[in-house]
């Protein structure tokens, strides 16, 4: 699971700049507004990134911060949460969807953010989408090129909420992060019941923040 998000969150994060391989003459002149969002929220963070290099490395907790502000906005939690817990999404009580909303997204931006902080230039490569944006439902393909090795395919689905394309899975050489946790979680919610969950979550996320 943690190979899964880290290497999708980096190459979302990742996915524009010098990097980046195009697919066709067409789509550089004029992206499809998914592909458009992906590569504009990577030039921001890149950008920090680039700038910030010498902070970020005597001070790695600062990137969590960095995720916050300019890579999760581009999340749709809600959705994401709905459908990682599925059939207990409806189970569950108000306060308890809250708080799992806001404890799965702490899980995501402290097990992951550290990914960025191991960018070493490699390329992404953009394949012809899935979907129609009219819709309002499409998925953005893409490529991560390793050198030496072969290339990791890194799928997201994306919906357009209120005039904006948010992310709602991610999937890794095949495998979704939502599919994923929703296994896990189920298994723990059988285990020890949705409290139990919750607070497994929040001892995780602490033991999380003392690392850094």
């Amino acid at each position: 699971m943690k190979r899964v998000a880290a290497v999708a969150l980096m190459c979302l994060t990742l996915g524009a700049g010098a990097g980046v391989v195009q697919t066709s003459g067409a789509a550089q002149a004029k992206p499809p507004a998914p592909e458009a969002m992906v590569r504009a929220t990577g030039d921001k963070l890149l950008a920090r990134l680039r700038k910030d290099h010498a902070v970020l490395k005597a001070h790695p907790d600062r990137i969590y911060a960095l995720v916050s502000d300019l890579l999760l906005p581009h999340f749709d939690f809600e959705t994401m949460a709905r459908w990682v817990l599925g059939r207990y999404w409806r189970t569950a009580t108000p306060a308890q969807r809250a708080q799992f909303v806001a404890a799965f997204r702490t899980l995501l931006v402290r097990t992951y953010a550290t990914a960025l902080l191991e960018y070493r230039n490699q390329d992404i490569r953009y394949l012809p989408f899935h979907g129609n944006p009219a819709s309002g439902d499409v998925t953005v393909r893409t490529e991560v090129v390793q050198p030496g090795g072969r290339s990791i395919p890194i799928d997201y689905s994306l919906d357009l909420r209120d005039g904006r394309w948010m992310v709602y899975d991610v999937s890794v050489d095949g495998v979704s992060l939502v599919t994923t946790y929703r296994g896990s979680f189920a298994s723990e919610i059988q285990r020890v019941g949705m409290d139990g969950l919750l607070k497994k979550l929040a001892e995780r996320n602490e033991q999380l923040s003392r690392r850094r």
